[in-house]
């Protein structure tokens, strides 16, 4: 998408208009009927094109072409030029969607102008659309944690493909943000990412959200598809689509092309697909709720996005980001958070994940009563904990155990959480709780805890087979 495909029946004309444009520097392309023209089209959009309205021994006419042109690639600007012109005719040009008119035989100046502008004005909305797509969503990965690294690793294999890829992962936990890092850092970075919310999409308008609507009142509404050409199309849970549109979307993923509700041409598209899902798409499967052979299209390659229970060791990085952004956009006190918070929040249960991290820290910005530090007794769980200073509250079933098991219990489940807090880090653990490391070893094996790995990363867990014979 940089040159300028020039269409015109006069084979005088179209090289004239050539030659004065590559003297100007730019690159042309030429066609003389309909069918070159659509032809050079297909093979790659241009950034500009100069069309005659009057095609001798042609299928389509000028104002066909531009109904095409604009409705498939909606961004390349179209300048009308005709030795017939009339007011009509403009008018009916400017309507289907082109940038100017000119009249033959044309100033070379004046062309030159019209193109010039028309080119910025095309760049300039292409900028909008990407700055306004960067402001929607970030595609920040922010990490240190082993299971991190794995993933970041893995996503940078795919980011140079354009091959499909199925994100797995439990809810919150950061998918879409892994899918826009795998855009972003693509080719097609400067083109559309858009997102399928397929929850969130009654199943009866499913069909006209992705493949858009042709009705005689309202003209043209392009779907989904239709808007992230050249780029990314995101389906996020794509477990919930409906049945019937996973067969026709199975058609777009093979044809690269679908027709909209209520018309009859065939819209081409260019797209990279990339799904997510929170569920085992196996079992629906087997349940009959997901078709096997979209699964396969779409599982091309497969990356779980870990847990934030399986990189505890991001959380402090995480939570300084999320004060930052709070600070930025919502004008929240940037509040530094103290030695005994970061630990609660490593050893914190996270079912929603990061996303429940999210909202956790603009609560506690939100209900803050000042600008120091933040501490442990302002994070969800510690009100719980004894009014009278140096006590600890006992659970129930903890309080109704001899004082031997009820110690190992303790023992156990507390290195368990520190291990974990430190990502399967032994000699890190040890520091922390301040033992010898070979001590520690002793003790945790006296528990019945063993480390093994998990998604990238070593975690800690109790041994059944040991707990059991002990």
């Amino acid at each position: 998408m940089s040159d300028i495909l020039i269409v015109d029946d006069e084979r005088d004309i179209r090289e004239l208009i050539s030659d004065i444009l590559q003297d100007e520097g730019f690159a042309t392309r030429l066609a003389g009927n309909s069918d070159e023209a659509m032809s050079e089209i297909n093979a790659e959009p241009p950034a500009l094109m100069i069309l005659d309205i009057w095609l001798k021994d042609s299928r389509m006419d000028g104002i066909d072409i531009l109904k095409t042109v604009k409705r498939d690639n909606p961004d390349v600007p179209v300048v009308i030029i005709s030795g017939h012109g009339n007011i009509e005719i403009a008018v009916a040009a400017i309507k289907q969607g082109a940038y100017d008119f000119i009249e033959k035989p044309f100033n070379i100046d004046q062309l030159l102008v019209v193109i010039r502008r028309a080119m910025e004005t095309s760049r300039l909305r292409r900028e909008n659309q990407t700055l306004k797509r960067r402001d929607v969503a970030s595609a920040d990965m922010l990490g240190n944690s082993a299971a991190f690294r794995a993933l970041t690793g893995q996503l940078d294999k795919v980011t140079k493909s354009n091959g499909r890829v199925m994100l797995t992962g439990p809810a919150g936990s950061g998918k879409e943000i892994a899918a826009r890092y795998i855009h972003a850092n693509s080719n097609r970075a400067s083109a559309p990412f858009v997102t399928v919310n397929c929850a969130g999409v009654e199943p009866d308008r499913m069909e006209e959200v992705l493949f858009g609507r042709e009705t005689p009142d309202r003209g043209i509404e392009p779907g989904l598809l239709e808007q992230a050409h050249g780029g990314v199309v995101y389906f996020d849970e794509v477990a919930d689509m409906p049945l019937g549109t996973q067969s026709k979307i199975l058609r777009v993923l093979v044809d690269q092309q679908f027709t909209r509700v209520g018309g009859n041409d065939k819209v081409r598209v260019d797209l990279r697909v990339i799904s997510s899902t929170n569920r085992d798409l196996d079992a629906a499967i087997k349940a009959e709720a997901f078709r096997q052979e979209l699964f396969h299209r779409l599982n091309v390659v497969p990356i779980a996005v870990p847990s934030l229970e399986d990189r505890r060791e991001d959380i402090p990085m995480l939570a300084d980001h999320f004060i930052g952004e709070f600070n930025t956009s919502q004008g929240l006190p940037k509040r530094k958070l103290s030695d005994d918070a970061v630990a609660l929040l490593q050893t914190m249960v996270w079912p929603g994940n990061v996303r429940q991290l999210k909202n956790l820290i603009e609560r506690v910005l939100i209900l803050g009563d000042g600008t120091g530090p933040i501490e442990a007794r302002e994070l969800p769980g510690e009100e719980e904990s004894s009014e009278e200073e140096g006590r600890v509250v006992l659970s129930g079933a903890l309080a109704t155990l001899p004082l031997r098991e009820a110690r190992e219990a303790f023992e156990r489940e507390y290195l368990l959480t520190q291990i974990n807090r430190f990502g399967g880090n032994i000699s890190r653990t040890a520091n922390f709780v301040g033992m010898e490391r070979s001590a520690l070893h002793r003790k945790l094996k006296s528990l019945g805890v063993v480390t093994s790995a998990k998604s990238g990363v070593r975690v800690a867990r109790v041994d059944e087979e040991a707990e059991a014979e002990g």
